[in-house]
């Protein structure tokens, strides 16, 4: 049996998240505690009590959606003395779950980690005005089918400009996510259904991610890991861009700039774990959306969800 730890990315939050887990661990609740103190907010205030529209905030959804999966290993470490370093084969993070993975595996320290997915919210919130972006899921649509629509849809056919629309994330099953200009993601969507795509749906997202016109927040991510103490994990992680093992400081640095415009090779990145002999894949705090997309990917594997105290409990029981 080898596990590989995969830590959630935005969507999964939800008001109260985490909150058992500070209330049943004093090391969950001290995980929380550090973020605040990095951040100079109550974040978990907010993440415990809402409202829902300021938690849902990139700049505080990124640093909270790592705060509760930081708590949850910091759980098991505190009341199953389980080690990751000599428990888990592989990490890796779906978008900001990247940082949470990399810390988990002691990249980062927590402070570090909250305050750079607060200024990769920021960052990513400033790239483009509000309203001119957006991003929308193809459902029943594979990768190669998604970026004929994209190509086809980046030129106007009123006016013959071009605007920029890319597959921002490939999550397997036959679920990708496009970003990039609105007039362009909304061109996409009625290319997809004249195209027989089961579902083609816009998402309520703030801005346009993982596309090229995120390129200011790749700049400032640049700038800022440039100057973060970032150490080789103690075991590789999966990198979202290139669905392959890392572990030198420098690449990880090069890879989590990359990964601010470029897509999210998530199926490639659960294939490639599979292939390397993980057969047991956990994901690590709020919400079940990476288990769902596990079952999947990886249908021969054991998928599972680790976010509240009896979760905690009965994963380190069935060790």
């Amino acid at each position: 049996m080898s596990f590989a730890f995969v830590f959630p990315g935005q969507g999964s939050q939800a008001v109260g998240m985490g909150r058992d887990l500070a209330d049943a661990f004093p090391a969950a609740r001290h995980v929380f505690q550090e973020v605040d103190d990095a951040l100079s907010q109550k974040l978990s205030k907010l993440m415990w009590e809402g409202p829902q529209e300021e938690l849902t905030l990139t700049a505080n959804t990124q640093p909270a959606l790592m705060a509760h999966s930081l708590a949850v290993v910091r759980a098991l470490e505190a009341e199953g003395g389980f080690r990751l370093a000599e428990r888990v084969a592989l990490v890796a993070g779906h978008s900001l779950g990247e940082y949470s993975a990399l810390t988990a595996a002691g990249a980062f320290d927590i402070p570090t980690a909250a305050r750079l997915l607060r200024l990769r919210g920021e960052a990513m919130q400033k790239a483009t005005p509000p309203g001119t972006g957006a991003m929308a899921a193809l459902l029943g649509a594979e990768l190669d089918l998604a970026r004929a629509i994209c190509a086809k849809a980046a030129t106007d056919p009123e006016t013959g400009n071009t605007d920029i629309v890319e597959a921002a994330n490939d999550n397997g099953g036959g679920q990708v996510v496009i970003s990039g200009a609105k007039a362009a993601v909304e061109r996409a969507i009625e290319i997809a259904k004249a195209e027989g795509v089961k579902r083609a749906m816009l998402l309520p997202v703030s801005a346009p991610f993982h596309c090229a016109l995120m390129a200011p927040a790749a700049d400032a991510m640049a700038e800022a890991l440039a100057k973060a103490d970032l150490r080789a994990p103690s075991v590789p992680v999966v990198a979202n861009v290139t669905a392959a093992k890392a572990t030198a400081p420098d690449e990880i640095r090069d890879l989590l700039v990359k990964q601010v415009t470029g897509t999210v090779r998530w199926r490639e990145c659960i294939a490639a774990m599979a292939a390397m002999g993980c057969d047991r894949f956990v994901e690590l705090g709020a919400g079940k959306v990476l288990t769902g997309l596990m079952k999947r990917n990886a249908p021969e594997a054991t998928a599972l969800a680790i976010g509240t105290p009896a979760d905690v409990e009965t994963f380190l029981k069935g060790l």
